[in-house]
């Protein structure tokens, strides 16, 4: 990518200006985001935090949408549902006692440890322990449904489970086969006292392509899926089957309830289908990092691992100290584009373990004469953020990395490593939603 100069974002930042790599998470964006959602979908929704809320955060970004209006919060693993239990603690978030509400909101996580019944009927059985935080869990299978029960009966609680059924992921969920046995159990164990079956809910496999075709056959499923429950005896009260393509795009599932992952953090679940500014939401994550060394370099010169690239004339390079074991793709060697300043360019050679070098630009001009560096040692290198149309500066948006490295938007934000301090700015709930 050659350097050229791009639109400034008018993002106001409060932190210090930064000392080391660091991505800049916009609190206000993730509200603004969520309560967008939520106007489009006209139904209670759940904040999807799983992954450390996509990387961004999982105590912030979790409290953040609560103030935002979600009455649901959903992770998979239930490691970090009991993690993200013991923060919304600290921060003086209620426990549910009834019906959800917004002051006291439930969490669902759905990727269960697997246990025999004696063994989670241990005392230090993390089905316990996900009972004894009020944790909603999600059942599949019957050896799930039984190590639930035995924990239940152990715990002295009834476990609230929502029923997972397979509407053509064929991922998790129930097979068509397997759930009418399946819902004779929990019907059981529900006249016994150990579950409450509160939902019934799915994925959809194709949400992102509004006239695929396959929405509809995962919602017919979903519907037969739902006849078989029911005359089980079984009356689960929130249904729900949409993400955020879902949502946007499928009116038709929206159901009880909406599940807001990859639009809660401003990014589109496809950008060829529709970009974050035409659904109006704003990228929360913006990750900057100051350029450590500026150097020239002659026509020719290699740079990086495997001399991949050479420098076509003589160059400005800076160097950034993030690499592959902070998340950045090796992919995006001679590919990932970087704003330093108004420069719009890219990293050039190889990403390394804990750096990549950016070319800054041609150190002499058409007659031979010496050009001034362009950026100097500590002027901040942006990888992504959300770009604005204010000022100078260039920032390019994880869904072009997305491109570059032929990836999703999801996976350039989730895998930022966790050495990358996260610093928060804006004021949570204050976003205005109205606004695209």
């Amino acid at each position: 990518m050659t350097p050229s100069a791009a639109p400034r974002s008018a993002v106001a930042h409060s932190a210090p200006p930064a000392a080391t790599s660091r991505a800049v998470i916009d609190l206000e964006a993730v509200a603004h985001n969520g309560r967008r959602l939520a106007q489009v979908a006209g139904v209670p929704w759940m904040a999807v935090v799983k992954a450390d809320a996509y990387g961004h955060g999982l105590g912030p970004i979790a409290v953040t949408a609560l103030s935002a209006g979600a009455s649901w919060l959903g992770v998979a693993q239930l490691a970090e549902a009991l993690t993200l239990r013991s923060l919304l603690d600290e921060a003086g978030v209620s426990r549910p006692t009834g019906e959800p509400s917004a002051q006291a909101p439930r969490v669902l996580t759905w990727l269960l440890p697997v246990m025999d019944p004696s063994r989670a009927a241990a005392e230090d059985s993390p089905l316990r322990a996900a009972l004894a935080a009020d944790l909603d869990l999600s059942v599949s299978t019957l050896p799930q449904l039984e190590a639930l029960s035995a924990a239940a009966r152990a715990q002295g609680r009834a476990a609230r489970l929502h029923l997972k059924v397979d509407t053509g992921m064929s991922r998790g969920g129930a097979a068509p086969e397997e759930l009418p046995a399946l819902a004779a159990a929990l019907r059981r164990a529900v006249d016994e006292g150990t579950v409450d079956v509160v939902g019934l809910w799915s994925h959809l496999s194709r949400a992102d392509e509004p006239a695929s075709g396959s929405t509809e056959e995962h919602l017919e499923r979903y519907q037969q899926a739902e006849e078989v429950v029911r005359a089980s005896g079984l009356n689960p009260a929130i249904r729900h089957l949409a993400a955020t393509g879902g949502l946007l795009w499928h009116p038709q599932v929206r159901m009880d309830l909406v599940r807001a992952g990859i639009g809660l953090y401003g990014l589109s679940p496809d950008p060829s289908v529709a970009t974050s500014a035409e659904l109006g939401l704003r990228p929360a994550m913006r990750l900057e990092s100051p350029l450590v060394q500026v150097k020239r370099i002659e026509a020719g010169q290699a740079v990086s691992y495997g001399g991949t690239w050479s420098a076509p004339t003589d160059r400005w390079v800076g160097l950034v100290p993030l690499g592959y074991s902070d998340g950045i793709p090796r992919a995006a060697s001679s590919a990932g584009p970087v704003g330093v300043g108004s420069i719009m360019t890219s990293i050039v050679g190889r990403v390394c373990m804990d750096q990549a070098v950016v070319d800054l630009g041609p150190a002499v001009d058409e007659t031979g004469a010496s050009l001034p560096a362009p950026a100097q040692v500590g002027d901040i290198a942006v990888l992504w953020g959300a770009p604005e149309v204010a000022d100078r500066e260039a920032v390019p948006t994880a869904d072009e990395w997305a491109q570059v490295c032929g990836t999703i938007n999801y996976e350039i934000v989730t895998r930022l490593g966790a050495r990358v301090p996260r610093c928060y700015v804006g004021s949570r709930g204050t976003g205005d939603y109205s606004r695209p």
